[in-house]
């Protein structure tokens, strides 16, 4: 089902690519980081000729590391022979609707059928040690929602997961890799990744080729799931677990929750009956989540984000460095407990771009913590 809108956006160069791809590999630059750091400098090309000297001026205590041009080619030729390609957030092949979102990733690794990447989606997870009823639910629901036109994402995780892979198979489905595309896991889906990207289906993932994912990377896969639905639908979930995360990332990007309601007595329901008191969309079928879902469809107004066609800035038009006197008054105003950034500006009375820049400086200095919400507070030191 398309979006109505999808495909808008402005493609990169070769050059600019490369550019993207050192920014968003050198450390302490995060995709919000990355957003600024264009916004301020017009180009990923004068954005890390600027780094060494933010990251001084934020008061690092090493020289921080940029991804050298050598390093971006070689991840573009592995992404190649795989089969692969890095798709930047204003492109046309971006998915729409995670382009919209805080936070998003700055540039995708995607392997398979991208004209999926802009049609309408729902998000599928649950246990990874689902039940026999959870799973062949799971499988019904995405089957279902294929047939409806919607494309199925989910996590390529074990349980359920794996059974909203398999059944949307044939209309459709992405799976969000918490590692690097040449690195999936479980290992026992591998052949499911490779029958999803050979077939109507996509893989995508914002880390690097080769990244093996630890446990910190799975809450970013979790974003991206909630990020490209228009809605999620958690099928069996444990009262803390990764999909519990997910439905409070999707809530937040403003996306209808759905769960499926189940057994007091079994523990892989209590998140869901959880989320239903707090107030998700009760699904005993897809009739539910279509039913719900349809009054959204529509353009989807997908602006190219800041950074996507960018214009070319001289020295004169960089801005002036902050003086010592302004960044002392911000990093006094912060503290270990997260604040919004326009509450600084008011309690420190400074211009909005001096307070940015400064933040910038302390993030690419790895004194800054940034939190959901555009939140930020003061690393301990």
């Amino acid at each position: 089902m398309s979006d109505g809108a999808g495909r808008q956006g402005i493609a990169l160069s070769e050059k600019q690519r490369i550019a993207w791809l050192r920014l968003i590999r050198s450390d302490n630059v995060g995709p919000v980081t990355f957003r600024d750091l264009i916004n301020h400098f017009g180009t990923a090309e004068t954005a890390l000729e600027m780094l060494p000297e933010l990251s001084r001026r934020g008061g690092a205590a090493r020289a921080i590391r940029i991804a050298s041009r050598a390093d971006a080619e070689r991840e573009l030729e592995l992404a190649h022979r795989h089969g692969a390609i890095f798709v930047g957030i204003g492109e046309p092949d971006y998915p729409a609707l995670l382009r919209k979102t805080d936070g998003a990733p700055p540039l995708l690794a995607m392997k398979g059928n991208l004209r999926i990447a802009n049609d309408v989606a729902v998000g599928i997870v649950g246990s990874r040690n689902a039940s026999i009823v959870g799973a062949k639910f799971a499988g019904m629901l995405a089957r279902d929602l294929g047939a409806a036109g919607y494309a199925v994402v989910s996590g390529l995780a074990r349980g359920i997961d794996t059974a909203a892979h398999r059944a949307s198979l044939a209309t459709g489905t992405i799976a969000a890799m918490a590692g690097g595309l040449d690195q999936p896991y479980p290992p026992e889906n591998v052949a499911l990744l490779g029958e999803i990207t050979a077939g109507s289906g996509l893989a995508v993932s914002e880390m690097p080729f080769g990244w093996e994912p630890r446990a910190r990377d799975f809450p970013r896969r979790n974003r991206l799931i909630a990020g490209m639905g228009l809605g999620l639908v958690v099928v069996e979930a444990a009262s803390r677990s990764g999909s519990l995360i997910t439905a409070r990332n999707a809530a937040d990007f403003g996306r209808l929750v759905f769960a499926v309601p189940g057994s007091p007595l079994d523990p892989r329901a209590h998140g869901t009956n959880d989320l239903l008191k707090d107030g998700a969309i009760v699904t005993t079928n897809a009739s539910d989540v279509l039913e719900a879902l349809a009054p959204l469809h529509g353009p989807t107004q997908c602006q190219s984000v800041s950074g996507a066609d960018e214009p070319s800035v001289d020295d004169s038009e960089l801005p002036l460095p902050p003086n010592d006197g302004d960044r002392a008054r911000i990093v006094s105003a912060l503290g270990p407990t997260p604040v919004e950034i326009d509450e600084i500006i008011r309690h420190t009375e400074l211009p909005a771009a001096t307070v940015y820049l400064v933040l910038l400086e302390l993030d690419l200095a790895g004194r800054l913590h940034r939190h959901s919400g555009g939140l930020v507070a003061l690393a301990p030191d």
